[in-house]
Parts: C-alpha cells; structure tokens; sequence
C-alpha cells in the first residue's frame, strides 16, 4: 500500500463578521490541528472591501483576508470536507452565494494539481482575480506560480498596476 503524497496547499481564509482575527486565528489552528498536515507559513491579514456579485460594496462589512499554506497528505476531497467543517464550527452558514460570512477558506491550489469537478475545482477558478488571494500568497511564497495562470507576482501586478487597491490595507500578522 502507497503512502498518500505530502503537498502544499494554498487555504485563502476571510471573515467580515463578528471577531474577525478571533475567527481567523481559530481557522488557522484549527488547519494546523488537520490530521497528517501542518501548517507551513500563515500571512499577515489585508482588510479588504466586501465583494458580492454585484461588485465591490464598500457599505457591507470590510473582510479581513490571508493565505495559510498547509503541508498535507489529506486527499483534495478530504481536504475539502475539512475546510467546510472548520467554516461550520465557526459559524458559517451558506445563506446567500458570496453573502457575508463569519469564515470563508478556500482551495486555492494544492501544489501543480488540476480538478475540474462539480464539487471542486483546483486550482480556484478565480483566484487569478482576486488581489485579496494574490497579495497575501505572495507574501508567504514569493516565488508562487498558479497553474495555468503564472507567477503570483506577474498576476498580482497586472491587477494592481503595481499598487493595492486603495482599500487594501495590511493589518499584520494572525494571533
């Protein structure tokens, strides 16, 4: 019988309600609490103005966000259950899609790997997009390339003409 593979997650972790650091740091050891995986590096926390789906909405409750990367030799799927456990027990509740949240933690990437599935999607369909991901990845693993995508860096540059949104606002490290 073969050992499961040891990879590198990326875990995007937010929060815009209640005691966001509080929440945010339970989310982390709770990552690093994972059987068979331990945290490596956890970013400083960005405060970043909401996003819905109808864009930035500076009069919704300001997220704070990260980057965890988690060594792990967890399934992706496993993974995936855990995460959405973690957000469970920290009070989140899937209301509205991209609604406020007590805690949200994404699967950014799991080393090179790509699933394309109804129930995950590696690495995130988005994350290319979104500064609030990029920056604070790129501050834990400044050498990150996003499969299929690039160098975090080259993606967060063109997204940011080099500068953050005037929003974004580092707000260090997590408890």
């Amino acid at each position: 019988m073969t050992q499961p593979h040891t990879a590198t997650a990326v875990i995007a972790l937010g929060s815009n309600l209640g005691d966001r650091e509080a929440t945010l740091a339970r989310a982390v050891t709770a990552l690093d609490a994972l059987p068979a995986s331990s945290i490596l590096a956890v970013s400083s926390w960005h405060g970043t103005v909401a996003l819905t789906l109808e864009g930035l909405d500076p009069e919704k409750p300001a997220y704070l966000n990260g980057v965890a990367l988690l060594q792990t030799r967890l399934d992706p799927y496993t993974l995936l259950d855990a995460l959405r456990q973690i957000e469970l027990e920290n009070g989140r509740e899937r209301a509205e899609r991209w609604g406020d949240r007590t805690l949200d933690l994404d699967l950014i990437a799991l080393d090179e790997l790509e699933i394309d599935s109804d129930v995950l999607q590696v690495p995130h369909p988005r994350a290319h997009e979104r500064d609030f991901v990029l920056a604070p990845w790129l501050e834990v693993q400044p050498d990150a390339v996003l499969t299929g995508h690039g160098p975090v860096a080259a993606l967060l540059a063109a997204l940011t003409d080099g500068a953050p949104r005037p929003a974004d606002t580092t707000l260090g490290g997590p408890a």
